[in-house]
Formats: structure tokens, C-alpha cells, sequence
């Protein structure tokens, strides 16, 4: 089991509920899902502004991790302003319950570039952890 308190900032609260999720997570209510996946989130928004590739993909599914093309990936962290410029404050818009995964969607902003943009979060369970099944801005 990953200790995420120790780098989401996760509550012993909000902690000891994310290691005894054993329930498909589509059933969890929309608090306890945020609970889990809001310093998720913030994990990713910190690493992707840091271009830390190591600390994005840290609570990605295995099958996310085999699907990624990591020079692509590499060039979105060495090239876009977008990612490496995202605002750490964000709006939950909702979640959507699919099959054994929940996407949860953010409105989020850049610190450079005018607009918004949507922040997608998918997260489902893994070996018994709640991990990360997709993420992207669009």
C-alpha cells in the first residue's frame, strides 16, 4: 500500500478511508470519491508544473503505464505551456460512473494562458488501490 498522506496531504481521515476502499468506487459517494481524488489531482497539476514525468505517473494503473508513449509524454512536459503552467485552484464540475471507473471533472485554468479548460481525472481500483485509470486537459 502507498502512504499518499504523506505526499497528497491527505488526512489520517481521509487516509484510513482510501485504504479500506474494498467497494467498486462507481458506488462511493461524490464526497468520498473527492476525498480520494482531489489531492490526486493536485499531485498531478504540481508534477506535470515541475515537468516531473517520475512523480505524474507515480498512482497511474498499470494499464495506463503500459499505454503511454513516454516520448510523447516527455514532449508534452518539455513543450507545453499548458501543462507546465496549470492553476492549482480548480472547480468540481461532477463525476461520471462507468462500468468499475469514475471520471471526475475539473474546471481548471492556467497561470499564463486566458480561458479554461476541462480537467479529467478517471480512477478506479487496482490490486486494492484506488489508482489513476486516465488524466488529460483539454
Amino acid at each position: 500500500m502507498v502512504c499518499v498522506d504523506l505526499f497528497l496531504g491527505l488526512t489520517r481521515r481521509t487516509f484510513a478511508c482510501y485504504r479500506e476502499v474494498q467497494m467498486n468506487i462507481i458506488e462511493m459517494t461524490d464526497d468520498e470519491i473527492l476525498a480520494i481524488a482531489n489531492p490526486l489531482w493536485s499531485h498531478l497539476i504540481k508534477a506535470s508544473n515541475d515537468g516531473k514525468y517520475g512523480d505524474f505517473v507515480k498512482y497511474f494503473s498499470s494499464n495506463l503505464l503500459r499505454g503511454l508513449n513516454e516520448i510523447e509524454v516527455g514532449k508534452q512536459f518539455a513543450k507545453s505551456e499548458l501543462t507546465r503552467n496549470l492553476s492549482g485552484s480548480v472547480e468540481f464540475i461532477g463525476t461520471i460512473r462507468r462500468g468499475e471507473h469514475v471520471t471526475v471533472l475539473y474546471r481548471t485554468r492556467s497561470t499564463k494562458k486566458e480561458g479554461e479548460w476541462l480537467g479529467r481525472l478517471v480512477l478506479g481500483h487496482e490490486d486494492g488501490e484506488v489508482k489513476i485509470f486516465g488524466a488529460s486537459v483539454f
